[in-house]
Order: C-alpha cells, then structure tokens, then sequence
C-alpha cells in the first residue's frame, strides 16, 4: 500500500511539471503570450512617446520559480531607444518583483519615450528574457508591439503672430482759433479799443488767410457770452444774454467784415455765471489761498452759496475783484476749423521727399502704409531718433520679426519704456517663442490682449499637448494651425473647411493628412503631389506614418 502511495506521489509531482513547463519552455512558446499597446500607432506628445502595453500571461505558462526580464525598446531609424526592463517573477520567486500567478495574469504599464529626430519611422518591441538559476534564456524573437511614430503637432507654425503699435493719426483734424473782448463790470456795450487789439487783428487775419489755406475749412464759428458770477443769478443771466446780442451784431459789423467776407454757420450761446473760467483762472493763478478757494467750490453746488462764501474770504475777495473777475466779463469768438491732413499717398511720398517735415503719428501712419519691411524699419528709426517713440521702438522690433531679425528685434524692443504694453508683450512672447523658450512665451503673451497673442499662447498648447485648448484659443483665426489643431482633435471636417481652397505646399499637407485618414488614397496623393513641391514637405512625406495606408 506504501508502495502504491509512493508511486502515486511521483506521478503527481510529474504531472505538475508538466502542467508548469520549464524555463525553456517558456521562451519557446513566446507565441502563447498575448501583447497589445494602446495607441496602436504612437503618436509624439509634447516631446514624449507614451504607450500603455498590456501582456497577458496564459495559464500553467509562468514557472512558479522563474523570472520574465521585459525591456521596451523602441527601434528606429539610425538607432533604439531602450528602457529600464520590467521584472516579473513566479509564486515561489522571493524577489520584490509584480507576481504573475501560475494561474496566468495581464500586466499594463506605460511606456515613455523622448522623441528623437527619426522617431517618426519606428517601432516598439518588447524584448523578453526568462532567468532561472543564474540561466538567461531569450524568447524566441522580440514582440512587435506597435508602430510609430505620429509628429502630425509638430507641424505647428511657431514663427508668431504679430501686431504693429497702431497711430494715432487722423485724416481730419478739428482746430479751433479764437479771440475775446472784454467788457465793463455790468456793461453790455462793447467798446471800440475792444475791437482794436492785437488780439482781434490776429483773429481777422487768420479768418483772412483760410481762403488761401487749401488744407483748412471753417465748419462753423461759435460765440459765447458771459457774466462772471459776482452778481445777483437773475441779473448775470439778463446781462450774459444781453453781450451775447452785442458781441454777435460786433462780430458781424466789424469782425467778419465785408473784406474778409467768410459765410460761416454762427452759433450765439450764453453762460450766465461762468463757474468754469472762475476755477481756470483761480487754478492757475498766483493766488495765495487759491486752494483755500478752489476746496469752496469743490464743497457747494448752489452759486448763490459759493458766491457768498468767496464774499467772506474779503482778502481774497480783494483779489478776485481786482484780477480775476474781469476777466470773466466777456465774449469768446470761436472759429471751428477742419484740417485735412496728409493722405495715404502724400505720406508715402514724403518719406522719400522730405521725412523731416513728418511729426511722430504721421511716421507711424507712413510706416504703416509700406509693404517692405526693410523701408518700414528705416520709418521706425526716424520716428525714434525724432521722438523716442516707445510704440516705433515695437514696430521696429515687429518688422524686425517679419525679416526674421531676431537677435535685432529683441535689441530694439530692449528700449521700450512700457513694458505693459500688449504690443511689446506679445513681440517679446514671438521673441522667445522663436529661440524656444516656451515657458517666457507664454509669460508674455499672457501679459498682452491682444487677439494676436492668444493665437500664440494656442502655439505654446499645441507644443504642450493641450489640443482643445488651443482649439479654443484659434476659433475662428482661420489659419493654419486652426486647421492643425483640428486635425489633432479628429475634427477632420473643420479642418477641411479652413483649408477650402488653399493650394500652398503646407495647406496642401494637411489636406493630404485628412485624406489619407478618411481612406481618400486618389484625394490623398493629389494633395501630397502639391505639398512635394516643399522639398522639406516632400522629405517628411516619405516616412510620415499618417500616410503608411497610402504608400
């Protein structure tokens, strides 16, 4: 019976050998294992190569003492990138390493790569080693585990977008000229030596002059009568009214007299106390307490209050009486003059002609009117040397980015005083972006407002991997990397809608990328024989895995 027992023990012991291979059984029978990765075909992210690659172990396959050396490697051209191996182990394996039951199990983990130039063509292997008792025994061949690699985000478009500095100038501009007359204290009569002064003679000879001034127009004149608030409300608003009358019958008997002869819309107003040149003239006087006075009319809104309280300053009243209020006893003549300026094409002549003449918005509005870079770069020079212009130092620095200057863009955007400003912002963040600075980039672009930076900042997402951000950030722009960023989200209809018509080489590569992913080979190749034009675009075609089904 002893006997019997024995024998049935060997048997057993037999069949779980069997049933649990060996060592070597295992590397031969690599074909037993199951390997999958998610994505199937890697893709560059940010500048990494992430794959999450599952390996199910069948049962009675892993020996319950042996351990599985994996090693990721990805093979591409000119080289392979290998990773830190994986180490599995069996039940009876005293190690620290993940256990795989005899009964079989399935291991997921992440593998990243950092993207190297020739990536783009490549494969991901798992390269398998069993260890037993000191003895390494290679399975049979490596696992092909996925192919690679997509870099579809880094055809993004890093040059930047720009915006010039805007001017200020204007095609028309309002001027006004003037001239008063004084009257007594309580007077309405406007007296001839009134009409005499030097300060009406030059208002007659302006008047005179615009005939001949081709440039200016009198649109309208105004004539504004006052009452300087040192009398009783009624009284000022009868008096004020009544000056209104004699300064128009003056302005049209002996102003604007026959030689001078100037039809002209005549508006006639009255200011019954004139609070507002009260304060002018007080502000700007040298009057001891004129704070003290000022604070006065800051505290009461009622005129017959105000008046009042000025009366009980009586120093200072003595003053007022005596330099201020007689001045308010009068009547403004008040031309209203349109002023055409330079046009667009007067502008550009004389940036050739005569520069000098130039002031500083109108250099700024020539520049901008210049298709060349380099004539506008000699604008923005001249506006600097003339008027430290801080937005001409931008603008230099913008044309100097357009000519692909950066090293002298960054010089001149170095002098530019305001450094809030969402024109020197967002040139700074194209700076940085251009020498790869991402993370300055951004910093700058965040600092600016403009519509222009946004579209950058979606730059900076696409290189980061953030594709539905950027997607947000291009709504609308209608450029190319909308219609990347939309390829990258699988939004293949939007893209195709930005692209429309286009038959550049870059656009032509996208279309030709939306095609080979509908399936599309005929509307794929015409698209990549445009783009192949671009001997860059040509060269990339050739091992681009997003046209791997079309080749």
């Amino acid at each position: 019976m002893k006997k019997i027992f024995n024998v049935l023990m060997i048997v057993a012991a037999g069949l779980l050998i069997q049933s649990c291979g060996s060592p070597k059984k295992m590397a031969e029978s690599a074909e037993e294992v199951s390997v999958s990765c998610n994505p199937q075909v890697l893709e560059v992210v940010a500048g990494n190569i992430k794959a999450d690659v599952t390996v199910t172990f069948p049962e009675d396959f892993f020996h319950p003492k042996a351990i599985v050396e994996v090693v990721p490697a990805l093979v591409y051209n000119g080289g392979e990138t290998v990773l830190d191996p994986v180490m599995l182990q069996g039940e009876d394996v005293t190690e620290n390493y993940q256990v795989v039951a005899e009964a079989g199990g399935t291991i997921t983990k992440t593998f990243e790569f950092a993207y190297e130039e020739g990536m783009e063509n490549s494969h991901l292997e798992l390269r398998m080693t069993v260890i037993h008792k000191d003895k390494r025994i290679p399975f049979t061949a490596p696992y092909k585990v996925a192919d690679g690699a997509n870099t579809t985000y880094m055809l993004v478009k890093t040059d930047g977008s720009l915006a010039y500095a805007p001017d200020a100038y204007q095609a028309v501009i309002a001027e006004q000229n003037e001239a008063q007359i004084l009257y007594l204290i309580n007077s309405a009569t406007v007296r001839p030596s009134q009409l005499k002064s030097d300060e009406i003679k030059a208002f007659q000879e302006f008047l005179t002059n615009l005939k001949a001034d081709e440039r200016r127009e009198l649109v309208s004149t105004d004539i504004i009568a006052y009452a300087s608030p040192d009398g009783k409300e009624d009284f000022n608003a009868e008096l004020s009214e009544r000056r209104a009358k004699t300064a128009s019958d003056a302005f049209n008997k002996k102003i604007n007299s026959k030689k001078i002869g100037i039809e002209t819309t005549v508006n006639t107003t009255n200011v019954d106390e004139d609070w507002d040149g009260f304060q002018e003239l007080v502000s700007n006087s040298n009057i001891e307490d004129k704070d003290l006075i000022l604070r006065v009319l800051e505290m009461y809104s009622d005129p017959a209050v105000r008046e009042r309280e000025i009366k009980n300053m009586s120093e200072v009243y003595t003053t007022l009486k005596k330099d201020i209020l007689p001045e308010l006893r009068r009547a403004r003549f008040i031309a209203n003059i349109e002023f055409t300026n330079y046009s667009n094409e007067e502008l550009t002549a004389l940036v050739n002609d005569n520069i000098e003449i130039l002031d500083e918005e109108a250099l700024l509005r020539a520049a901008s009117l210049l298709e060349d870079a380099n004539q506008k770069v000699t604008v923005y020079q001249k506006a600097i040397e003339k008027f430290n212009s801080d937005r001409a130092k931008i603008n230099l620095g913008v044309a100097y980015l357009v000519l692909d200057k950066n090293a002298e863009a960054e010089n001149a955007l170095a002098s530019v005083s305001d450094k809030n400003c969402a024109y020197y912002n967002n040139a700074m963040g194209v700076v940085a972006l251009r020498k790869g600075d991402n993370e300055a980039a951004a910093a700058a672009f965040n600092k600016s407002s403009l519509k222009e930076a946004q579209y950058n900042m979606a730059v900076i997402d696409i290189l980061n991997g953030n594709y539905a951000d950027a997607a947000s950030k291009l709504n609308g722009a209608a450029s190319f990397n909308e219609a990347l960023v939309n390829i990258l989200n699988d939004n293949l209809d939007a893209a195709s809608n930005i692209l429309g018509d286009a038959q550049c080489a870059c656009m032509s590569y996208l279309k030709a990328i939306i095609a080979a992913r509908q399936g599309n080979v005929e509307a794929a190749n015409a698209a990549l024989e445009t783009a192949s034009k671009d001997e860059a675009l040509a060269e990339r075609a050739e091992n681009d895995i997003e046209f791997a089904k079309i080749r």
